[in-house]
């Protein structure tokens, strides 16, 4: 036989062989996960129940907001799913919109999954999801965990439209809805700091952190770069339920912006609660003012205007507060990925300075 015969005859073996055994891995693969259809266990984080499952708000309710907004809405920033499981492996295949992941962002954050079991009375990082396109993918979460009940919370993509997502488990293992691990409503109203830019993944935006670590549900409402205090948008927060209202809207108001919008904004809500605590809290210092003055002095001028406009109406409202800036990001400058969003530092300063300033106010009203 010659040479390029023999060599021909040996890849052919070579690709037989590989086609044999990725076959067999698929075909053991297809039958080691039972898979579950996500709407079929506990969503948490809704704004607004509607029509679209993964939508924090059905935005056809509300047809006046402006059209930004009602796409931004679409996103699943803030969603988690509540189950248990007694899998010892947890994999999940899911589909998310076409758009590409940003700049800023990790692709976990932007359009991956972050799983969190709760063990010994606290809410841990247990595995993420990778996407490796854009659109459908399949990621195992973990595996070799231990037998026995785990209760599980899966966050959601932050910064893209969740189409749909099913749960594996392995077959013959339990995988079963909870109730919602988290008590009360608190709404936070902002921009893409809420929103979750920039952190590296979706359980670590500040929302999510506050609910893990209080028990309270604080609802994602970040419109990223949109969040502009419009009466339209005014009108949709105050039809939505609540036991209290973060507003973190400043760094995407121009000064002018907040001083024409605040008061309408806040009496608009206070007109259908008249007695819920509505807590402001001023923009970040943005670290790309600290040597582009432009940018030091909006900034600067965005949270005075704030400070102005809120403490007027606090003249005549017992239940309105304001948490000023002071802190926020810490002093040292290494708190954000761009220079505007916090990256895990970061938002990990907010969160120290936020939740004992929150949950103060919060007893005050019985919400604990």
């Amino acid at each position: 036989m010659k040479k390029s015969t023999m060599r021909i005859s040996y890849w052919i073996s070579i690709v037989v062989c590989k086609f044999t055994l990725t076959s067999e891995v698929l075909a053991q693969e297809s039958t080691f996960w039972k898979y579950t259809d996500a709407r079929e266990l506990t969503l948490v984080g809704k704004a607004h129940f509607g029509d679209h499952y993964f939508h924090r708000i059905d935005t056809a309710a509300f047809p006046a907001i402006p059209q930004t907004v009602k796409r931004l809405l679409t996103h699943s920033a803030g969603l988690a799913l509540s189950f248990s499981t007694n899998s010892t492996r947890l994999s999940v295949k899911w589909c998310t919109s076409d758009r590409k992941a940003g700049n800023n962002m990790t692709a976990i954050a932007h359009e991956g999954l972050d799983l969190y079991i709760k063990r010994d009375g606290r809410w841990q990082y247990a595995g993420v999801a990778r996407p490796a396109t854009n659109e459908c993918n399949e990621f195992t979460l973990v595996q070799n965990m231990a037998s026995g009940d785990k209760e599980c919370l899966l966050y959601l993509p932050l910064y893209d439209e969740t189409i749909s997502l099913h749960i594996g488990v392995t077959e013959g293992a339990t995988l079963a809805a909870r109730p919602d691990p988290f008590r009360n409503r608190i709404l936070i109203y902002g921009s893409s700091i809420v929103h979750g830019a920039s952190a590296s993944r979706p359980g670590l935006a500040y929302p999510a952190r506050l609910s893990r670590e209080t028990g309270h549900h604080f609802i994602n409402l970040g419109v990223s770069g949109n969040a502009k205090m419009e009466a339209t948008v005014a009108e949709m927060i105050t039809a939505l339920p609540m036991d209290a209202l973060i507003l973190d809207c400043v760094p995407n108001s121009s000064p002018q912006q907040i001083t024409e919008r605040t008061a309408n904004l806040v009496k608009t809500i206070r007109s259908k609660h008249p007695k819920m605590p509505i807590i402001a809290v001023q923009s970040i210092v943005r670290e790309s003012g600290n040597f582009d003055r432009a940018i030091a002095e909006r900034v600067a001028a965005q949270n005075a205007n704030f400070d102005k406009e809120i403490r007027l109406l606090q003249h005549s409202d017992p239940h309105l507060y304001l948490i000023t800036a002071d802190g926020l990001l810490g002093d040292d400058n290494e708190g954000t990925t761009d220079g505007t969003h916090p990256n895990d530092l970061g938002f990990d300063r907010m969160l120290q300075k936020l939740k004992p300033a929150l949950q103060t106010i919060l007893r005050k009203y019985a919400i604990e």
